[in-house]
């Protein structure tokens, strides 16, 4: 029996919560199937989700399929979380794309497609809701395959099109020797000859779908069932095998962490090799920072480990590789941790949240009680990136969209008691060095009240470069651990730059080191008053810092979405001056049959209010496609309401010397 762990993935409401209950019961694993109305789902198992009808986090259950066990994760449809996506891409071995055969392709299917392709994971498209009044079929195929740009292979036809007796009829086109044949040069010869038997045709679909050069259609219901047996059969036979050596190196992935009813820690995990074992003792590393090639890593001992069997999950002893389980007694575990042998570095392959909130608290809310909420849910989602601003005393979060941020409240009320509103959304915007500048403090002279001197230089770094450090003084001027102390402080002082934001790209260098040895005074022990400590270092560089940055000068850049926006032709004089209005600059204009096709780049603060207002616009036919692409510089005169507080260059330094003075 091989095990095959599989991704259902798809824009919101095109019915892949549904397909999953299907594929369940097709399977034999539940008897009755649960409607994501009626919040009865195997999958959408938080309340939140039930309520509101929608996937916010990733759930697994297991099925089999004869001789095959398929671990079946469950993924978020809505872009305001496709975080959670982001985290199950990097433990499946295929995936099933869902199209709603009335809505088509829509933008989150491309973007998903996109990085399914990108990642090399073989793919199956099920067109689901052939039932429904408006479904398409014939004219879907061709759409799907231009809109996506990929080579499709339908695998059979449908009957009955937008009626409840809709079926699907499995069976190969007559144009997929034609698609096959483009990857396959002894299918060509087959071709062109006339001699392609169904062997030679099974093969190489078989061949290029794990190859990721074609992915095989399917049309079907989730509602009646049809076509799901023909997609099970496709799942069986098409996609791959998970891989790994039970006897080789330990070596895994956690892509999930949730808290249990005593407060405990539940890790989801993928082995992609060797055995992992309870009582085990293993090693956790953070993948997500290659920065410091020096990390040995936490230690855990694994306590208990639950697989997934069946529809449900059961205690197991151990883990081999291939297979995905839930590993309990590890306290500091963390999405993103490698197990045992690193894996290479976590890559992002979709865009970081660009937008910001800052949490109020309720009139009777116990402030330590909601930093404790906001803390595991960070555990959940580490990208919805809690920043307390001491200044201030405000916890701020990071967002992808409004949705998120009702389900963020609604999780504080409902699972930790916790009421909170939020204030306006704004853009997460980042400063970014104008130019170069440093800055020194000397051991012993004027002011400095630390025993350390410490010399930074601020430049510009390449974009995308995020913050590199550096030194020009030897490392062996003094111990590791000042240095150490420096850089960390470093990273953490650029959490907010000039302006309040977050500074990056840059390239700071350690211009001049020096330290008081340890000392005492005559026969006593060591005095902390004579001698150099970290502490010194980590006082002392905030305000070398500012001073080196506020003489570079910092620009504020705000996050932009690229756009594609389809409307019909004679909409598109009421939505340009709305597009302008929201500083939208169209790049590209087209045409498509009677749609007018505009791409260019907007500030993704807007993005939100475009998308209300596209459906009044257009007579509820446009359609609306963004992600972030780039940063650009804050317009003359539009200033965000960080830059207008106490973050100013005199007021930050003021404030860090206030600091100080205290740690003296």
């Amino acid at each position: 029996m091989h095990l095959l762990n599989l991704g259902i993935l798809a824009h919101v409401d095109a019915g892949k919560t549904s397909l999953t209950e299907r594929l369940l019961h097709s399977a034999g694993v539940i008897d009755e199937i649960g409607s994501v109305d009626d919040g009865n789902t195997r999958t959408d198992t938080l309340a939140l989700e039930r309520r509101r009808g929608i996937t916010i986090k990733s759930a697994v259950v297991s099925f089999p399929v004869d001789d095959v066990t398929v671990n079946l994760i469950d993924t978020p449809g809505h872009p305001d979380f496709i975080a959670e996506v982001e985290r199950v891409l990097g433990v499946l071995d295929g995936a099933v794309l869902v199209v709603s055969a009335v809505e088509g392709v829509q933008p989150q299917t491309r973007i998903l497609m996109r990085t399914l392709q990108r990642l090399r994971i073989p793919t199956l498209l099920f067109v689901n809701k052939i039932d429904r009044r408006g479904a398409r079929y014939a004219d879907l195929l061709p759409a799907i395959s231009e809109r996506l740009r990929a080579a499709v292979v339908p695998m059979g036809s449908v009957e009955g099109l937008g009626t409840r007796e809709a079926g699907f009829l499995p069976g190969l086109g007559p144009d997929a020797p034609a698609v096959l044949a483009e990857h396959d040069d002894e299918l060509l010869t087959a071709y062109v000859e006339n001699t392609v038997s169904y062997d030679l045709l099974r093969a190489a679909l078989v061949t290029q779908t794990r190859q990721v050069l074609v992915h095989p259609v399917y049309f079907g219901s989730a509602v009646t069932g049809a076509g799901a047996d023909a997609l099970i059969t496709g799942i069986k036979e098409l996609l791959p095998a998970a891989e790994g050596d039970p006897q080789g190196p330990l070596s895994g992935t956690v892509f999930k962490v949730e808290r249990g009813p005593a407060g405990e820690k539940i890790a989801y995990a993928r082995m992609f090799s060797g055995t992992l074992r309870t009582r085990d003792r293993i090693t956790l590393r953070d993948t997500g920072d290659t920065r410091d090639t020096s990390d040995t890593g936490r230690e855990g001992r694994v306590t208990a480990i639950t697989d997934f069997d069946h529809g449900t999950d059961i205690a197991c002893d151990s883990l081999p590789a291939g297979r995905i389980g839930k590993l309990r007694g590890l306290a500091d575990i963390k999405i993103g941790d490698s197990i045992g042998l690193p894996r290479k570095a976590v890559e992002h392959f979709f865009a970081p949240p660009t937008l910001e909130t800052v949490v109020i608290p309720g009139p009777d809310t116990d402030r330590r009680a909601l930093h404790l909420a906001l803390t595991q849910l960070a555990e959940q989602d580490p990208l919805i990136g809690l920043r307390h601003d001491e200044v201030r005393q405000e916890t701020a979060v990071s967002l992808y969209g409004e949705v998120q941020k009702e389900v963020i409240q609604a999780t504080l009320a409902d699972e930790f008691g916790v009421h909170v509103t939020f204030r306006e959304t704004t853009p997460l915007c980042v400063e970014r060095p104008n130019g170069t500048g440093a800055a020194v403090e000397f051991n012993k002279k004027d002011a400095n009240p630390f025993l350390a001197t410490v010399g930074l230089r601020v430049a510009p770094g390449p974009v995308g470069s995020g913050v590199r450090f550096g030194l020009e003084v030897e490392l062996g001027a003094m111990p590791y651990a000042f240095f150490k102390a420096v850089e960390d402080t470093v990273r953490e002082t650029l959490g907010q730059g000039l302006h309040g934001w977050r500074v990056t790209d840059c390239v700071v260098t350690m211009t001049h080191s020096g330290y008081s040895p340890r000392q005492s005074h005559a026969h006593q022990g060591f005095d902390k008053s004579m001698s150099s400590t970290g502490a010194d270092f980590r006082g002392l560089t905030p305000l070398v810092l500012v001073e080196a940055l506020r003489r570079a000068g910092s620009q504020v850049y705000e996050p932009m979405h690229r756009f594609r926006v389809e409307v019909p032709a004679d909409t598109l004089a009421a939505l340009l001056p709305v597009l302008a209005a929201l500083r939208a600059v169209p790049r590209t204009t087209g045409t498509h049959g009677s749609l007018c096709v505009l791409e260019g780049e907007v500030p993704a603060a807007q993005v939100h209010g475009m998308e209300r207002q596209l459906p009044g616009l257009t007579r509820g036919e446009g359609e609306w496609e963004s992600a972030f692409d780039h940063y650009a510089p804050v317009a003359h005169g539009i200033v965000p309401e960080r830059a207008r507080t106490d973050h100013n260059p005199l007021n930050r330094k003021e404030y860090l010397l206030n600091v100080t003075r205290r740690v003296a």
